[in-house]
């Protein structure tokens, strides 16, 4: 029996895994896809979004969520459950795409794969890792440790240390293809800085493909066919030896709200929160007073993103949920009614 080729999306807060794993799912070509998503935070959004597609033959139940935690520290007790479900069922996915959170380490997921329970079932078609061209070349995750301190210096609000840093190389370092997204933001010069950086992380022979809103033809990212479980020593993490590792340097929490009237007023008041606080990550679903539709929001740093998906369901509660992501010590008081004020 032939293997389930699995394709692993890592990539930082905001890279834009899930605009391309809608990307995939649109572009299928009558593949039968099945999409696994680790979602950080006690909301999935990220699986609300793409269920909320309405791609033609991707089913909810083909749209599986992982929210018990970092997908990387859930193995044996979420993750391996949940693949063996997928292959034991009797038309299983011809390919299975996860999604990890932003804060997950590859390496513990494609180790997975070695395990008794799925090594003769699925296999590890490649790991993609996905990179905010535009992020990156404002230095807003720099590899610059001099200029890293320097900055820490200057923030009188920095009082600990970040892993960010690590988890970004640890991404890159694990990645059979990097997809540096959302590159119509970024210039030829601060682009090939960017490729330039990434370079110093990136195995030998990794490619960098570059993209925009996560659009890049499916044959490019499906069926690379490395077998990365089979590739592990040479895919080095600051993490290697470790049992595990916790994400307490984060916080996460959820702002709920009723339909709201104006959607720049909205993006105005969720901007004001954005540049007051270091917030990483903000998304969510919005309802929006006279549409039929959901509003999607997508933030990170200062740049917001929206675009209505789906229509709301019959019987379905028309209301706007949306969860922050932060560095640990983030002002949840401060920020909890500015987001409010803005849905209000």
């Amino acid at each position: 029996m032939a293997r389930i080729p699995t394709t692993v999306v890592t990539g930082f807060l905001g890279a834009g895994k899930t605009t391309l794993i809608r990307h995939l799912l649109e572009n299928a070509g009558g593949r039968r896809l099945a999409v696994v998503v680790n979602e950080f935070g006690d909301v999935g959004i990220d699986g609300e979004i793409l269920r909320g597609c309405g791609v033609e033959g991707c089913a909810d139940e083909d749209i599986l969520e992982l929210a018990n935690g970092c997908i990387c520290c859930t193995v044996a007790d979420d993750f391996l459950p949940t693949l063996q479900k997928l292959i034991d069922r009797p038309n299983p996915p011809e390919h299975i795409l996860i999604e990890t959170s932003g804060l997950a380490l590859p390496k513990p997921l494609v180790k997975a794969f070695t395990w008794p329970e799925v090594r003769t079932r699925a296999t590890v078609d490649g790991v993609i890792a996905m990179i905010d061209a535009d992020a990156v070349a404002a230095g807003r995750f720099a590899h610059d440790e001099a200029a890293l301190a320097k900055a820490r210096e200057a923030d009188p609000t920095l009082d600990h240390d970040t892993p960010l840093e690590e988890l970004f190389e640890d991404q890159l370092g694990c990645a059979d293809l990097v997809i540096l997204n959302k590159t119509d933001l970024v210039d030829a010069p601060a682009l090939a800085r960017v490729e330039s950086e990434l370079r110093e992380h990136l195995r030998p022979g990794v490619k960098i493909v570059h993209a925009a809103q996560g659009a890049l033809d499916p044959a490019i990212l499906l069926g690379l066919g490395v077998a990365a479980e089979d590739d592990l020593d040479s895919r080095v993490s600051h993490h290697d030896g470790e049992d595990d590792h916790d994400h307490d340097d984060f916080d996460s929490f959820v702002v709920r709200g009723g339909p709201v009237g104006d959607v720049d007023a909205l993006a105005a008041g969720l901007t004001t929160a954005l540049v007051s606080h270091d917030i990483l990550r903000l998304k969510g679903v919005v309802a929006v007073e006279g549409k039929p539709a959901r509003l999607i929001v997508q933030a990170v740093g200062p740049r917001i993103q929206t675009y209505f998906d789906r229509p709301w369901r019959e019987g379905e509660a028309r209301a706007s949920s949306l969860v922050v992501i932060g560095e640990k010590g983030i002002d949840r008081d401060a920020i909890t009614p500015m987001v409010e004020a803005a849905l209000a």
